[in-house]
């Protein structure tokens, strides 16, 4: 097994219609204004940026994030991830009630070498820092919901 490989799936029931939603989610520079682990995504071009994100373990992951699906009407938004993480992130909004299920899937390998030495020993707390985070994100966007 490779330690170094993570999947992360997570759900977040929302209040909104998953329009509003995708239209939140889709504005990727603007994820630092809602969700704290997110410290920058800087535009490179149409369809990429460079993303800089910190958790609570005091480590800066930095990785190129290249949209490789953008479907509104599917209700997906997919990227590719290269640097820090190697891999993907993908959005899945289906409706639910007068709401949305927002569904978040990732694959990805770490090549930070210091968390790859780290690996096997670290892997219960890389797994928590990252439940943590997404947690901070389903609060910091039902509150950017609550403001469009």
């Amino acid at each position: 097994m490779d330690w170094s490989h993570y999947r992360f799936h997570s759900r977040w029931q929302l209040t909104a219609p998953p329009a509003t939603v995708y239209r939140v989610l889709e504005r990727a520079e603007e994820y630092p204004n809602w969700w704290p682990q997110v410290r920058q995504v800087r535009r490179i071009d149409d369809t990429g940026g460079v993303v800089r994100i910190r958790a609570l373990v005091p480590y800066t992951l930095t990785f190129t994030a290249r949209e490789t699906r953008h479907d509104p009407d599917a209700g997906v938004l997919e990227i590719a991830m290269t640097g820090d993480l190697d891999g993907w992130a993908r959005w899945t909004l289906t409706a639910q009630g007068t709401g949305t299920l927002a569904r978040y899937d990732q694959e990805v390998d770490v090549r930070k070498p210091l968390l790859r030495l780290l690996a096997l020993p670290g892997r219960p707390v890389f797994r928590a820092n990252h439940r943590l985070m997404m947690r901070a994100g389903h609060r910091g966007l039902r509150a950017q919901l609550r403001t469009v």
